[in-house]
């Protein structure tokens, strides 16, 4: 009898102690919206740096460091992969600033899979 109330009191206490582990459920929508965001201040940033007469490789340092700093503490930045935001900069940069052969490999250092 004592070992089937220890058991039972031991089961009360393991449910009810439990803390439940739930997945983030995050949509391809507001992924897509954020590596149009950190693509489009990218792509405005380099532009208008690079058009002040600032040299290509000073922009480009320039455009990740206020990217950076801009979208860091966003939640879901660690969940966009960094190849769909460097196509769509390169891809933003062709259209907004007619800037052709973008460097992508310059790119490296804007990573925000740190988690």
């Amino acid at each position: 009898m004592i070992k089937y109330l220890i058991g039972f009191l031991l089961s009360i206490v393991v449910l009810f102690t439990a803390n439940p582990a739930f997945t983030k459920d995050i949509s391809d929508k507001s992924l897509n919206n954020l590596v149009d965001k950190v693509s489009a201040k990218f792509a405005k940033t380099f532009c208008n740096t690079s058009n002040f007469g600032i040299s290509d490789q000073g922009a480009i340092e320039f455009a990740i460091g206020e990217t950076n700093k801009e979208f860091a503490k966003n939640k879901l930045i660690g969940y966009i992969k960094s190849s769909d935001v460097n196509k769509k900069i390169a891809s933003k940069i062709e259209s907004n600033c007619q800037y052709y052969d973008f460097p992508l490999e310059e790119l490296s250092n804007l990573d925000f899979n740190k988690n």
